[in-house]
C-alpha cells in the first residue's frame, strides 16, 4: 500500500522551496488566497489560521492550509498538479504498488463561497484516477481515508466507480462509546443503517490508527453530550482532545487522542478490571463485521499512551505514536506475564480463527441482531450459504443472559463456538455471557 497525500504536502518540501523562489518544479502547484476573501463556510479541521502568510519572490502570498501551516495544500484547479498526480500514481505502480491510500481526499477542492469539502470535482478527480490506476493495473485498490459525517463518508464508494474501499470511520467512535457507556443502542442502529456494500467494494474496518479517534463521524449517530461525556471519560484516561474551529467560530472537539488499551481503562463509572477483556471485546466486534479489519500495529502491542512523547513533540497525536526500542519490545514479548505478550498473543489467536471462516469474507452477508442495550450482535452468512456464524457479545461488566429462540438459531442444525469451541446442547434454551465476552456461534 502507498499512502498518496494528494491534498497537502510539507511546507519544508523542494515543491514549496519552489514557490516561494517563483521558480522550477512546484512553484506553481499551491493554493493561495486573499484574506479579504470570504472563507467563512470553508469547513475546518483545526484551529488555526485558514491562510499562512508567506513572504514570496512575488511578495507576501497567503497559502491555503487545511490542517496546519506546515502542511500547505496543493491547487487542483491547476492541470500541472491534476498530470503531477498521475505521473506519482504511474511511478508507484510500477513499484509494485496494490493499493493506494488518498489521504485527506475530502478536501481536494476548493471552490471559495462553499464548504471545500466533498465538493463534486473532487469526486470527478478519484473517478479519473481510479480509471488511470484500472487501465495500468486492474487488480489495484482505492482506499479513501476521509474522516467526514457517514452519509458523507459513504458517497466515495460513487457508483462503484471511485473507491473500492472506505474507512468506516463511524465504527471507532461509536464502538468506544458501547464499551465506556454499555449501551450498543447507537452502534445497533448504525449498523441497520448501513447499506451492504456492491461487490467489488468493501469497508474498511478499523477502531485505532496513528491519528485518533475522530468525532465528526459521530455526528447525527451520537448525541452532543453523549459526546461530551465520552470526551470526559477519555480525558480521565489520560486522553487528549484535539479541537477544531466551526464556520461561527466556536470550538467543538474534533478527535479524541487516545491509545486504544488505556481507552478501554474502564466505563463512565471509572477504571476496573476489564481492560483487557474490554479491550479484546473491540477487536472481535470488529473483526467479525462486513469488510476489511486493519489492525494497527499498537494495537497488535498493547502500547499505552506515551505522554512523553506528546510533551516532547507539543502533538496530541503523538500519545499513540509511540517508538518502540526493538530490545525493549523483544524483551516485553518474550515475558508471558507482561501485558503486551497477553494482548499479542490473544490477538493472534483471535485473527488466525477469523481468516478461516468464509462467513467473514468481505462481502459475505450481514443482519443485525436486537439483543438489547447490554449486547450487541449480528450474523454472517458465506457467499456460498454453506457457513453461517452469529457474532454475539456482552458489551458490559455484568453477566448476560440471551435466550436461544431470540437469537434465531436453525434447531436442526449444530452449533459451536469458534472462540471457545463449547458446542451448544440440543435443548439448550440460553446463552450465557460473561463480562465483554464474544460467541461467534457457527454452524460447522
Amino acid at each position: 500500500m502507498f499512502d498518496l497525500v494528494i491534498n497537502h504536502c510539507s511546507a519544508r518540501s523542494q515543491w514549496f522551496t519552489n514557490f516561494i523562489a517563483g521558480s522550477g518544479k512546484g512553484h506553481d502547484f499551491f493554493m493561495t488566497a486573499s484574506p479579504e476573501d470570504d472563507t467563512s463556510m470553508v469547513t475546518r479541521p483545526r484551529v488555526s489560521p485558514l491562510l499562512k502568510p508567506t513572504e514570496t519572490s512575488h511578495g507576501l502570498q497567503h497559502v491555503w492550509c487545511t490542517f496546519s501551516h506546515d502542511q500547505v495544500d496543493f491547487d487542483f484547479t491547476n492541470p500541472n498538479v491534476l498530470i503531477e498526480f498521475a505521473r506519482i500514481i504511474n511511478l508507484y505502480l510500477e513499484n509494485g504498488a496494490s493499493l493506494f491510500r488518498l489521504d485527506a481526499v475530502a478536501f481536494l477542492w476548493k471552490t471559495l463561497g462553499t464548504s471545500c469539502i466533498n465538493l463534486v470535482k473532487t469526486h470527478e478527480i478519484i473517478k479519473l484516477y481510479r480509471l488511470l490506476i484500472e487501465h495500468k493495473s486492474p487488480k489495484a485498490i482505492i482506499i479513501t481515508e476521509t474522516n467526514i459525517p457517514n452519509q458523507e463518508n459513504l458517497s466515495y464508494f460513487g457508483n462503484a466507480n471511485e473507491a473500492h474501499a472506505i474507512y468506516n470511520f463511524s465504527l471507532p467512535p461509536l464502538l468506544i462509546n458501547t464499551l465506556v457507556s454499555q449501551d450498543s443502542s447507537a452502534l445497533t442502529q448504525w449498523l441497520m443503517s448501513m447499506p451492504p456494500a456492491q461487490n467489488g467494494t468493501a469497508y474498511f474496518n478499523f477502531i485505532a490508527s496513528h491519528d485518533g479517534i475522530g468525532l465528526r463521524p459521530a455526528e447525527g449517530l451520537l448525541a452532543p453530550e453523549t459526546i461530551n461525556e465520552l470526551v470526559t471519560t477519555m480525558q480521565d484516561f489520560n486522553g487528549k482532545i484535539s479541537w477544531r474551529t466551526a464556520a461561527d467560530g466556536s470550538q467543538s472537539p474534533y478527535e479524541i487522542n487516545i491509545a486504544l488499551i488505556d481507552a478501554c481503562r474502564g466505563t463512565h463509572e471509572g477504571e476496573d478490571e476489564w481492560q483487557i477483556a474490554r479491550f479484546m471485546c473491540a477487536h472481535t466486534i470488529m473483526l467479525g463485521l462486513e469488510g476489511i479489519p486493519g489492525v494497527y500495529i499498537h494495537s497488535l502491542l498493547g502500547t499505552m499512551n506515551d505522554i512523553e512523547r506528546v510533551r516532547n513533540t507539543g502533538q496530541n497525536r503523538s500519545i499513540n505514536r509511540h517508538r518502540w526500542e526493538y530490545n525493549k519490545l523483544d524483551t516485553v514479548l518474550n515475558n508471558e506475564n507482561s501485558l503486551h505478550y497477553i494482548i499479542l498473543d490473544k490477538m493472534k489467536t483471535l485473527i488466525n480463527i477469523r481468516q478461516q471462516q468464509s462467513a467473514f469474507h468481505p462481502n459475505a452477508t450481514q443482519f443485525t441482531l436486537q439483543l438489547g442495550e447490554h449486547c450487541f450482535g449480528y450474523w454472517r452468512q458465506s457467499m456460498d450459504r454453506a457457513q453461517s456464524v452469529f457474532c454475539i457479545t456482552n458489551i458490559s461488566k455484568q453477566e448476560q443472559f440471551i435466550r436461544i429462540s431470540d437469537v434465531n438459531l436453525i434447531s436442526t442444525q449444530t452449533w459451536s463456538d469458534l472462540l471457545s469451541n463449547m458446542v451448544l446442547a440440543q435443548d439448550q434454551q440460553t446463552l450465557t455471557l460473561a463480562p465483554y465476552q464474544t460467541l461467534w456461534l457457527t454452524n460447522r
